[in-house]
């Protein structure tokens, strides 16, 4: 208000709100405005309503209950002030909106007036309420007027950027700095009326009345800026406008010291404009230049949009400003700034649509097609050598030589003479007959990427030929949904193309049909296609989609014999989906061996490649190894479609990838090989092992497998391939610990100490630690650091650990130590009658030992009462009645002591244990899961009719 008493009328805070905020029409209603604090959107409507926000670090994530996109397009654009980037996701039941935030930035949200909103401050405020914007600069503003002219200077303290222009009976003037205007001294405007003065987050920008006939001029000395209107009209320019170099459409403003865009809203029209704004010396754009989607202002310095669509996007970088769309902008074709030529007699002329193909392009005349050739090549060449050098050249004579090149057939000669032009002259590469006809050549020859990029040029943006071929791009790469949408919007420019083409595109629409589940449509589009006047190869196509309707019905034996005749044609690309289908069926009726159908199957897959056909193949082979027990070469298969992960259905070859591999290694199926083979198997294919506990149990089980077998070299390296690539924290030392055990059961100590120590990590099961804790005391145990592994295990009293000590109480020779830590292992072991393991067997030996060389009777006593019972069953039955005699039965020598401990070898029944344990972690003590090999490809199942 204190800006208003010195004679200036503030901007309502909100006013771009207020002109926005109609009442919602739609469920989800957006709504924007902004003050120089902060900015709000608003979320209105019956779904808009009841949105729901939430933070996540420095995004901002508002779900909206809808699936439907809400329209985000001005947010993109023109993100509010702290804003880095604005997204959608689809989720469940609705719609995220998500915008991350820059650093410094906040959010606050709420929800009034019927609607759920949320403030987005450029910087954090101090408090959660600040009743005003903290605009520390002041700038004056001082005036000199007369009854036909004024003058305004704005003195500010450091240079800043400006943009001076006029709409309609309006002059504004915006700045690239935020700021508080005084405007005391400047109450006397002459000619002009009502400035108002508005601040953002990073402008200020003002609004004056002022008769259209005035006009408007801008200087600057230092840091001030003048503005004046009315007097003398000044010279304006510096300013120039052009399409980009790429051809594409998009326009680019050369204006030295471009420093921003800013988008503001006029309070009283309520329309959106933009005006970037440049630093000194005074440039301008003259004149009034107006495509489709934008109209640029003549401007007495700066530059000055207007625009009434909603995505358009304005960038100041550095010297270059450019105007684009998310499409492209509407702009005529580069060719319409070219000088005319004349027309030479008899040339192919350009067709209606881009992309389009017509029948009479191809027409040689009388003296035949050589002579046609050589003539229009000749023309194409003295064209090529008049233009060098000369932007607006002609190009009318390539072009010609061009589509006679399309229509002929001669797809990789037309692409030499259109990439000759786009050389000559990049620009041409916005010009859609350029790309359209590059396009519908790089289709015809398989190279549907680049096909792609072609077609998907602005330039083509609504042309119905050229989504024409995108469906058959579409429909050659497996993408029915695609092809079916495209060709719907290209409906109404089939029937412009040659007879062959228009069979070929509704053999295409017709497979895409039936794919989609539309039978009744397949059916319509083939009666379309053998209604034309094609060749009969061109019609062979569709008489593949024709016996896949055969098959859909249940008559297979017509749908077998039209495969079969359709596998004879002479050319590749239609005879291999014939020949698939002819196999396919003669597998399912029993015609065929496997074998025979394999070795088919490889022939075919080097036959025709690169689309959904080399797909097709590869899958119904690797189907047929699986079923034959050949895990390795349905492998191998499915690998080969690497190269093809591009096209829509190649997501479904992995999936079968790794089906079989988690089906071999995960479900037993590998169960039945030599372990040496499933090894070898398991490591040529190894980069398919999932990440996580399914691909830990995979590796696990593997090295279950060699160790039974004492491949324990094999074993680790898996293990250790495992821990060093492919996992962290708990599951790492889980199988670090596995590993360790291996090396140990290897007599490798020291790696099993690297294999503990290099995983360590906090917060490990309880149980997990001990069993490290015991591997690691038994790996310094056998290289001799015996007091070292005491500290380790210090106060722990698990078996394992237990175990561990006493067997280095026994290389120490702490014999009464051993003794009471070996008869504790076995606990109360005598009372159950059955057989000793041999680890139970080793320990009752070992302790009768110990307590003999401590002279221990009592002890030596109490184990022969307790395990004497089991002397009869024993393994070794000399070694454990030596070690149990008490002194009953005769005494026994130093010799006999000596071979005793020499048998009493408690590592192999370590290792015994071991295997058990791993046994039993892995599943191995269970019967293997029976593989789960898929049958053979079968017919498609039949839909029911349309």
């Amino acid at each position: 208000m204190a800006a208003a008493a010195a004679g200036a009328v503030v901007l309502a805070p909100m006013a771009p709100l207020a002109q926005e905020g109609v009442g919602p029409v739609d469920p989800v209603t957006i709504r924007i405005g902004a003050n120089p604090t902060f900015t709000r959107v608003e979320f209105a409507g019956v779904i808009g309503a009841r949105s729901q926000v939430r933070r996540q670090g420095q995004q901002v994530i508002v779900r909206i209950g809808t699936t439907a996109a809400p329209d985000v397009s001005r947010l993109r654009v023109d993100p509010p002030p702290g804003v880095t980037d604005v997204e959608t996701r689809s989720v469940r039941g609705g719609t995220e909106l998500v915008l991350t935030l820059a650093e410094g930035a906040d959010a606050h949200s709420g929800s009034a007036d019927g609607a759920v909103y949320l403030n987005l401050y450029a910087k954090a405020p101090e408090g959660q309420q600040q009743a005003a914007p903290a605009i520390t600069q002041a700038v004056a503003v001082t005036s000199q007027a007369t009854s036909d002219r004024v003058a305004l200077s704005f003195r500010w303290p450091t240079p800043v950027g400006a943009a001076v222009f006029r709409r309609g009976e309006a002059v504004w003037v915006v700045f690239d700095t935020k700021a508080r205007l005084d405007m005391s001294g400047a109450s006397a405007l002459g000619p002009a009326s009502q400035a108002h003065w508005t601040a953002g987050a990073d402008h200020v920008a003002v609004r004056l009345s002022a008769p259209e006939n005035l006009p408007v001029s801008a200087s600057n000395d230092g840091a001030t800026w003048t503005v004046t209107i009315g007097g003398p009209a000044a010279s304006v320019g510096g300013v120039s406008v052009n399409r980009d170099d790429t051809g594409e459409p998009t326009l680019v403003a050369n204006m030295a010291g471009a420093t921003k865009a800013v988008w503001l809203t006029d309070p009283l029209a309520g329309d959106r404009f933009a005006a970037v704004t440049a630093l000194a010396p005074g440039k301008g754009f003259a004149d009034r230049r107006q495509t489709m989607d934008m109209t640029l202002l003549p401007s007495a310095h700066g530059l000055a949009i207007e625009t009434s669509v909603t995505d358009l996007a304005v960038k100041a970088d550095g010297d270059l400003v450019t105007i684009t769309r998310p499409g492209g902008l509407l702009l005529s074709p580069p060719s319409a700034q070219l000088d005319a030529a004349p027309a030479e007699a008899g040339a192919p002329t350009k067709a209606r649509f881009p992309s389009l193909i017509l029948a009479n392009w191809a027409d040689a005349g009388h003296a035949g097609f050589s002579a046609r050739y050589r003539q229009l090549q000749d023309a194409a060449a003295a064209e090529a050598a008049a233009a060098a050098g000369n932007p607006r050249a002609p190009i009318e004579m390539r072009m010609a030589l061009a589509r006679f090149l399309v229509g002929s057939g001669l797809n990789y000669e037309a692409i030499g003479v259109l990439n000759a032009i786009i050389a000559e002259a990049p620009n041409m590469a916005g010009e859609p007959e350029v790309r359209g006809l590059r396009g519908a050549a790089r289709a015809s020859i398989g190279r549907f990427e680049e096909a792609s990029a072609d077609l998907a040029s602005g330039a083509l943006a609504g042309d119905p030929s050229a989504a024409v071929w995108r469906g058959y791009i579409a429909a050659k790469q497996g993408d029915w949904a695609a092809a079916r949408q495209a060709f719907s919007a290209g409906a109404g420019a089939v029937d412009d193309f040659p007879p062959e083409w228009r069979a070929r595109f509704g053999a295409a629409h017709a497979e895409a049909a039936l794919e989609s589940g539309d039978p009744a449509a397949a059916r319509a589009l083939l009666t379309y296609v053998f209604s034309q006047n094609a060749p009969a190869v061109d019609q062979l196509a569709a008489r593949t989609v024709q016996a896949k309707l055969f098959e859909m019905d249940g008559m297979s034996d017509r749908a077998l014999a039209v495969y079969t005749a359709v596998g004879r044609a002479p050319l590749d690309g239609v005879a291999v989906p014939g020949r698939l289908g002819a196999i396919r069926l003669s597998l399912a009726k029993g015609a065929m061996k496997p074998d025979a159908a394999a070795k088919e199957l490889e022939s075919l897959r080097y036959r025709w490649r690169g689309d959904k056909t080399e797909l097709a193949v590869i899958r119904q082979l690797a189907s047929l190894y699986q079923s034959q027990g050949l895990y390795r070469e349905a492998l191998t298969a499915l690998a080969a479609s690497d190269n093809l992960n591009r096209l829509p259905g190649a997501s479904d070859l992995v999936a079968d990838r790794d089906a079989i591999f988690r089906m071999l290694f995960l479900e037993g199926g590998a169960d039945g090989l030599q372990p040496v083979q499933a090894l070898a198997l398991f490591y040529d294919f190894r980069e398919l092992t999932p990440i996580g506990a399914d691909g830990d149990e995979m590796v696990r089980r593997m090295s279950r497998r060699l160790v039974d077998v004492d491949l324990l070299t094999q074993a680790a390296e898996l293990l250790k391939y495992q821990v060093d690539n492919r996992l962290e924290g708990v599951a790492k030392a889980q199988i670090a610990t596995d590993l360790a055990t291996i090396y140990l059961m290897n007599r490798q100590p020291e790696q099993a100490l690297q294999a503990i120590w290099s995983s360590r990590t906090t917060l490990l099961p309880t149980a997990m630690n001990a069993e490290r804790r015991a591997l690691e005391a038994r790996a310094l145990m056998n290289l001799g650091r015996y007091d070292h592994a005491l500290e380790v295990l210090e106060s722990d009293s698990s078996a394992a650990a237990r175990a561990v000590r006493a067997e280095i109480f026994w290389k120490q020779e702490n014999w009464a130590g051993a003794a009471l830590l070996y008869e504790g292992l076995l606990g109360d072991r005598y009372r159950n009658t059955a057989a000793l393991t041999a680890a139970e067997e080793a320990n009752v030996i070992r302790a009768g030992i110990a307590y003999s060389l401590a002279r221990d009777g009592v002890g030596l006593g109490r184990m022969s009462r307790n395990y004497r019972q089991f002397i009869p069953n024993a393994r070794s039955k000399t070694v454990m009645s030596i070690a149990l005699d008490d002194g009953t039965g005769g005494a026994a020598t130093v010799g006999d002591f000596a071979a005793l401990s020499a048998s009493a070898d408690t590592f192999a029944g370590w290792v015994g244990a071991m295997k058990t344990e791993f046994r039993q972690k892995t599943g191995g003590n269970r019967p293997a899961a029976p593989a789960r090999p898929q049958a053979p490809a079968a017919a498609p199942a039949a839909r029911p009719a349309a």
